[in-house]
This record gives C-alpha cells, structure tokens and sequence, in this order.
C-alpha cells in the first residue's frame, strides 16, 4: 500500500491544526508556511477532514480551523481512511468483503498473505491516535528550538 499525498499532506495538516490551534483558529497559510504544502492543496484537504467531524472552520478575520474532536479520539486509521479511502492493500474480495468473489477463491493460498497484511496495517494505523503525534510534534518542536539556541 502506498499512501498518496492526500494522506501524507492531511496527516502533516492535522498535527499542525491539533499542535497550533489549542489557543487560536489556525489558518491555512500558517499551516501552508510551517508544512511547506500549498494553501490551494489544503484547500482541498480541509473539507475532507471537517466533513470527517475531525476540525471545524471559523470564519472571520481571526478564523481559520480549529479541532472538533478531542485528539485522542482520533486515530491516525480514521484521518487516513477520510482522506483516502479505504487501506484495502488489495481489491480481495476473501479480504475486504467488498466486489465480487473470484472463482479461484477456495483454493488460494495468498488471500491469508493479503489478510495479515491488511490486519496489521489496520491494527498499527487504528492504535495510533493524533494526540501521540501531537505530543511527539511537541518534543521535536521543543529539541529544535533548543538546538537553535545553543547555536546562538
């Protein structure tokens, strides 16, 4: 499975949404200029992730977005599936449920290769959730600016 940018990118906006907007709407210029994706990108992005119940918008002078959720309500499986759909390795119907039933189906061997890969997949991004990455975003955040001021 290889995620697109949709996933990449939202993932990355969603952090910064999560990590910034705490205080005060984020803005998705400000978004733009720390993760160095285009604010006609993240105008593309955004709406999945609000029609998604993750962050909402506020209008106005001083809006921008804002998170819905609680953090720790959303796994990392659930931004990515809003944003890409399902994380479906293959179109397998023994797997996915979803399609049509090959006819080969009773005597294929690779269908419980594809299904452990797809349980696991689903097992690390469903346990993982934003507010790990955000905390983590935090740490590093907090190193770098250290680092910066002992080189000063």
């Amino acid at each position: 499975m290889k995620l697109s940018t949709k996933g990449r990118y939202g993932l990355r906006a969603i952090i910064d949404i999560a990590e910034y907007g705490e205080a005060v709407p984020v803005s998705i210029s400000a978004v733009s200029k720390r993760q160095g994706i285009t604010v006609r990108y993240l105008e593309q992005l955004l709406p999945k992730l609000r029609k998604a119940g993750f962050i909402q918008s506020i209008r106005g002078a001083q809006g921008g977005y804002v998170m819905a959720k609680e953090t720790n309500q959303i796994s990392v499986g659930d931004i990515l599936r809003a944003l890409e759909g399902d994380l479906f390795l293959v179109d397998c119907y023994e797997v996915t449920g979803e399609g049509e039933q090959c006819q080969g189906a009773r005597f294929c061997v690779t269908k419980t290769v594809w299904k452990k890969i797809n349980d696991s997949i689903k097992d690390a991004v469903d346990n993982m959730y934003l507010s790990d990455l955000v905390e983590e975003a935090k740490s590093v955040h907090q190193s770098e600016s250290k680092e910066r001021k002992d080189y000063e």
